[in-house]
């Protein structure tokens, strides 16, 4: 069975007719300033005592000042010192439904053990994302996504991996996500909404379609804020 982009199948947990328009127009290219916020996830080490000039000159989501904040707490995480020298950057994964591009993967401290088999700690991996993260936890699609790497990973592996990380580099932030059993239902959601998709899916017509590209083509009946007050 053909293999799914990873990117796939978060458009597909976010609107499936999202995506057909994507595929019909071949447009998955990444925006240049959105591929400058993703870049700054691989410099965490110069970013997090840089000056307020440094900051205020790239394309942050924060102040330089709670930008900062935020990496001084990063700092302190375990796995700090592997998100700013991963074991691998901006590799492809391969697995039995999805692939495509895996921004980090993490391995182990040395001497790490995993409590199920007491072998060595599982790898995780990590998507980049140029965006806001909500106030807790991750966007659903970003999640579909990350159980999509972590299920790549475990199966080039030929091992259990049952977390990934989602990374907001222009926040300074890092949400985890666990292969739970609801994120492994939306995944496996997503994964057939993907393999289904043979002509225009349904439309959604809700909150999401006044941010979508597609909307005007798609006919949705959305109005904006603005319109409605006149």
């Amino acid at each position: 069975m053909t293999l799914v982009p990873f990117s796939d199948l978060a458009r597909a947990a976010y609107c499936p007719r999202q995506l057909y328009y994507v595929r019909r127009d071949d447009e998955r290219s990444v925006p240049p300033k959105a591929r400058e916020r993703i870049d700054l996830a691989f410099r965490y080490g110069e970013l997090v005592d840089a000056s307020n000039r440094t900051l205020r000159e790239l394309p942050l989501h924060r102040s330089p000042a709670a930008y900062r904040r935020n990496l001084d707490r990063l700092r302190e995480r375990e796995e700090y010192e592997r998100l700013v020298d991963p074991a691998s950057e901006r590799g492809f994964l391969s697995g039995k439904d999805c692939h495509g591009t895996v921004h980090k993967v993490l391995e182990a401290d040395e001497g790490a053990t995993d409590a199920d088999d007491e072998g060595a700690a599982p790898p995780v991996p990590t998507l980049v994302s140029s965006g806001e993260p909500p106030e807790q936890g991750v966007w659903e699609p970003q999640a579909v996504r990350a159980v999509g790497l972590a299920k790549a990973l475990a199966w080039e592996r030929e091992r259990e991996i049952e977390r990934a990380l989602v990374e907001y580099p222009a926040v300074g932030v890092v949400r985890e996500v666990r292969l739970t059993v609801r994120k492994k239902a939306a995944y496996r959601k997503a994964l057939r909404a993907v393999r289904s998709i043979d002509g225009p899916p349904p439309r959604v017509d809700d909150d999401r379609c006044n941010a979508c590209d597609y909307a005007a083509e798609c006919g949705t009946r959305r109005r904006s804020l603005r319109s409605l007050l006149g």
